[in-house]
């Protein structure tokens, strides 16, 4: 820090203080300089071909579960009725399937908590990976 004092032998001046920026400034072109020299540097120069996955294909083959649960605690599986022990073994069977099927789990406003709760477990225990709840945007 560089200290500037008054000219001359005046009584009242008193001493003005103000920093040198000439060291910052010099550090920080310095480090400019580094970061522009060893950025190039940071790119691979080993070409590796990485295999690249079809997307498109996997979104058309997998079909989408549509599992309602309705006030009554009635299970329907793409719009057909089961029980949770049906419900059980149809989920593993789908769990099978290469791409693996999305669940899409609709419940009733009215529905017990505890029905939804055995249906997640059963879906979680049948090793579905994707699992979705569909909501309406008025509730």
């Amino acid at each position: 820090m560089g200290m500037s004092v008054g000219s001359g032998g005046s009584e009242g001046a008193a001493p003005m203080a103000s920093i040198n920026v000439t060291p910052l400034v010099d550090v920080m072109l310095v480090l400019l300089i580094i970061f522009m020299i060893t950025t190039p540097l940071m790119h691979s120069k080993i070409e590796v071909d990485v295999p690249s996955a079809d997307l498109l294909v996997d979104e058309q083959l997998r079909q989408d579960i549509d599992l309602a649960i309705d006030a009554q605690g009635t299970l329907w599986w793409n719009d057909q009725a089961r029980t949770l022990t049906a419900l059980e073994s149809d989920l593993r069977r789908a769990a099978r399937q290469n791409p693996q099927p999305e669940i899409k789990i609709r419940a009733d406003f009215n529905t017990r908590y505890q029905t939804i709760r055995e249906v997640v477990e059963a879906v979680k225990g049948s090793g579905i990976v994707r699992v979705g709840f569909v909501t309406s945007p008025d509730r």
